[in-house]
């Protein structure tokens, strides 16, 4: 039996991970569920298995074969080497370490990193299950090379506010409640009006940054492609909802490919091929779902011939918490070859 802790259990992050570890070949593990001091008491649990959330003690990591950090950058920045020194494999889901010496950015969702296996070792100092935009992108991109090279691609990210945590969430909700009731705005985190408004940038006095956000996705979308994907344009904008990443996507093949080659490209794991604009992908409609949802649309005078094309555009949805913490469980299945007695090494 494996021994598992999540450290920032009680984050929206932490709560997805939990959900699908007991869903997982994982469940059957002894969780230990560990937070700051403002959550250390309440009851949480894992499957079945009901448990107290404890802070973060100097033995919280003794004998533990898997550690998440699913809390703030802050928080794994201050004790993953106390997990490591235990002995723990360390996986970063807040993306503090991704700039770390010897860490490795994940998704074994891609063909491309089967290769790249062997490079993570029980001398790997941690694991960064990558960015849920940056896989998405990625995912999209090597399914489309399997029918034309990509000579160009370009991608705006609508990003909600579920990716800054609960506490922009909250603030999200208080301004829309505020400009309904002709009330002043509360800006303690975005210090700017996200409410029904679509930003680039926030405030100066901001304590979350979209450009943070932009430079992350751009190095796990370069860990992950490892030269084997075309260079991306991108830009993030902050989007006025709560939850689920939006992508709006424009490419140009090499070549005019047939669209159904291209959809047939497409398809397969974790890609949800939506062929009816009645059905177009939302953030709305890929709550709860492991895949990403992808709509393709020809875009006029990318061929003569109506039934191909080399022009085209995708639009695109996720649940960034459910893919993010999905790709961290299958991580720590790739990895249990390290540990294949469940016993730290």
């Amino acid at each position: 039996m494996y021994k598992i802790a999540i450290a920032g259990a009680s984050t929206l992050v932490g709560r997805e991970l939990k959900e699908i570890l007991s869903e997982s070949p994982l469940a059957a593990a002894s969780f230990i569920l560990l937070d700051d001091e403002e959550a250390k008491g309440q009851l949480d649990q894992v499957g079945d298995e009901i448990s107290v959330v404890q802070s973060i003690g100097p033995d919280a990591f003794d004998r533990v074969d898997f550690t998440f950090f699913a809390g703030a950058e802050d928080l794994t920045r201050k004790h993953w080497r106390d997990a490591l020194r235990a002995g723990s494999t360390v996986l970063d889901l807040s993306g503090a370490l991704d700039q770390e010496k010897g860490v490795v950015v994940r998704a074994p969702w891609l063909d491309l990193v089967s290769a790249e296996s062997a490079s993570v070792d029980l001398f790997t100092p941690a694991v960064v299950p990558a960015h849920p935009a940056a896989l998405a992108l990625a995912l999209v991109l090597e399914r489309l090379q399997q029918a034309a090279p990509v000579r160009f691609a370009a991608a705006t990210l609508m990003l909600p506010a579920s990716g800054f945590g609960r506490a922009a969430m909250d603030e999200l909700h208080q301004q829309t409640v505020s400009l309904l009731s002709f009330q002043g705005l509360p800006r303690a985190l975005y210090d700017a009006q996200v409410a029904y408004n679509m930003l680039t940038g926030l405030g100066e006095s901001a304590n979350v940054s979209l450009g943070a956000t932009e430079a992350r996705i751009r190095r796990h979308y370069a860990a992950l492609s490892n030269g084997h994907l075309p260079a991306l344009a991108l830009q993030v904008i902050h989007a006025p909802v709560f939850h689920g990443h939006t992508f709006s996507i424009a490419l140009e093949l090499e070549r005019p490919v047939k669209i159904s080659m291209l959809e047939e490209a497409l398809s397969g794991d974790h890609i949800d091929l939506v062929l009816e604009d009645t059905d177009s992908p939302s953030n709305l409609a890929a709550t709860g779902q492991n895949d990403v949802l992808v709509r393709l649309r020809p875009e006029s005078g990318g061929s003569r011939n109506p039934n191909e094309t080399s022009k085209l555009w995708l639009w695109a949805a996720s649940d960034n918490l459910r893919v993010i913490a999905q790709n961290a469980v299958d991580c720590a299945l790739d990895l249990r070859r390290l540990r294949p007695q469940g016993t730290v090494q």
